[in-house]
């Protein structure tokens, strides 16, 4: 019992405080299984590696900023026809992350765009990536800020550090001149070095209107389009296929 507790105020003081509160169950499990000494500390390791990877993904859950939290599970793609099992679980590797490829989903509003990027986002934050959902809006408005405002500061600083980055809305305001070259130079300092996701319920060739000046429109689609797939989905609103009604009708 001293023994143990001695290693539990060692693993403390070098702040393996995960395993100091599970090491007296690794030992007895040790203890019963018989497993050699390189078996017990690759357990014991194993074991702050895990707890610290969940610590990191629950603090990544809470940064991302998530306006709900969706599994791609739950994404019914037997009416989405835009979408296919194959496309679905290639998505679902992250390769194109990897690789600093854009996805770009297109269509109207309800057909399960922010859904089906929520849950993209989820998925690479359980698998080890830095992964942020912020609205158009919002970007727009701490990159306006970002000189008189240290919760856009360190907004900003979080983004700039993201594999993964969910842009939704893209669009949805008009920029001014201001607002568009603040956008242009956030998308160029992360380009070719962070994976983006667009929702937007305008083609890429329609974007031009909302930016307002075609060189920064036409340099920004180099960009974002150069290394891309378009997604454009299709059908019912998604919400009210899924809906929950009253009379279970």
């Amino acid at each position: 019992m001293e023994q143990t507790k001695e290693i539990q105020a060692i693993m403390q003081e070098l702040r393996l405080g995960a395993t100091a509160e599970a090491i007296s169950e690794l030992i007895q499990t040790a203890n019963t299984n018989e497993v050699t000494y390189g078996d017990f500390v690759l357990s014991v390791m194993k074991h702050e590696q895990q707890a610290r990877f969940e610590k990191a993904r629950l603090r990544h859950l809470k940064w991302a900023t998530l306006p709900y939290q969706r599994s791609l599970n739950e994404f019914n793609l037997t009416v989405q026809p835009a979408l296919n099992q194959k496309q679905m679980s290639e998505l679902r590797t992250l390769n194109w992350v990897d690789q600093s490829y854009n996805l770009i989903l297109l269509g109207p509003t309800g057909v399960g765009k922010t859904f089906l990027s929520i849950g993209l986002c989820v998925e690479a934050i359980d698998s080890g990536y830095n992964a942020i959902f912020i609205t158009m809006g919002d970007l727009v408005r701490n990159l306006k800020t970002e000189t008189v405002s240290r919760q856009s500061q360190m907004r900003l600083r979080r983004l700039y550090k993201a594999d993964l980055i969910v842009l939704d809305d893209l669009m949805f305001m008009a920029l001014d001149k201001q607002e568009a070259n603040l956008f242009f130079h956030f998308i160029n300092k992360l380009y070719e070095q962070t994976s983006f996701i667009i929702t937007s319920n305008k083609s890429p060739d329609q974007w031009g209107e909302t930016i307002g000046d075609e060189i920064i429109t036409g340099a920004f689609l180099d960009r974002i389009i150069q290394k891309s797939q378009v997604i454009e989905l299709v059908g019912e609103g998604y919400r009210v296929t899924h809906r929950q009604t009253i009379f279970n009708e």
